[in-house]
């Protein structure tokens, strides 16, 4: 009997092991994905000195200013897009001096990908396996003379930090949920998504493009949690952020964030 009960603590042990092992490896993870380092690319504008030609866009935020992004975004080249799943990342990016006479020194921004730069635009820049951002403009001329068209430019994954919480905005019918999660912080850029009613089960939805997600089945009368897992691994759950009394085509927002 002792043998055994010695056998079962030290299987207890190292599984107690693997597990701190493994979350140690997730923290470790999330923290080397919202911070990384340092990379180089190349930087381009689009949409005018508004930024009303921003507007849209392949990651589905429509109105950028009355979603809270406003001018501070970049279209992402197909080799840092990822099919939309980087829609939401927030990055650091600064002029590489030594590589255009057109850079201001020492300035840098942080930009939200709301947008897709497709291979064939701004003269090939956006092709496969390049790293591109094609920035609003006022965030272009914050880094460099805008004369100079495209310019080098430095740069690394940083957390996002946006005000108030994680948003959804509901679509679709009442067979067909379709889902915008928008205003996410933490890493930003959101890997999965899971709905449930009051009623039911955690349902897993799909990525149907950029920030849209989607499932089936009858979810009116009910109250809604969500369940969102960004790319870095962290998951947060959002608990009866829609009350029962919801309907399409409105925005909740929870009461906190990642």
């Amino acid at each position: 009997m002792a043998s055994l009960a010695n056998a079962a603590l030290q299987l207890f042990v190292l599984g107690a092991v693997l597990v701190l092992g493994m979350r140690a490896g997730t923290a470790s993870a999330t923290e080397a994905w919202e911070v990384t380092d340092w990379a180089e690319a190349h930087a381009t504008f689009y949409g005018g000195q508004d930024a009303g030609g921003t507007m849209g866009g392949a990651c589905g935020y429509g109105n950028l200013y009355s979603l809270g992004y406003g001018t501070a975004t970049t279209a992402l080249s197909n080799a840092l897009f990822h099919n939309g799943l980087s829609c939401g990342a927030c990055f650091l990016i600064e002029c590489i001096l030594q590589g255009s006479k057109w850079c201001y020194p020492g300035k840098s921004i942080v930009v939200t990908a709301t947008n897709a730069c497709p291979p064939g635009s701004e003269g090939g820049w956006c092709d496969p396996p390049r790293p591109h951002f094609d920035l609003s403009f006022p965030m272009f001329q914050m880094l460099a003379q805008p004369v100079a068209g495209v310019i080098p430019v430095r740069y690394r994954r940083v957390s996002c930090s946006k005000q108030g919480g994680v948003r959804f905005t509901l679509h679709g019918n009442p067979y067909f949920n379709y889902i915008l999660v928008h205003n996410v912080g933490g890493s930003g850029d959101v890997a999965a998504v899971a709905l449930r009613g009051e009623n039911s089960r955690w349902n897993r939805m799909n990525q149907n493009w950029g920030q849209y997600w989607s499932c089936g089945g009858w979810y009116l009368g009910q109250a809604l949690s969500f369940k969102v897992t960004l790319g870095s691994g962290r998951s947060l759950e959002f608990w009866n952020v829609v009350d029962k009394n919801w309907g399409f085509g409105q925005t909740y927002e929870s009461d906190y964030n990642f």
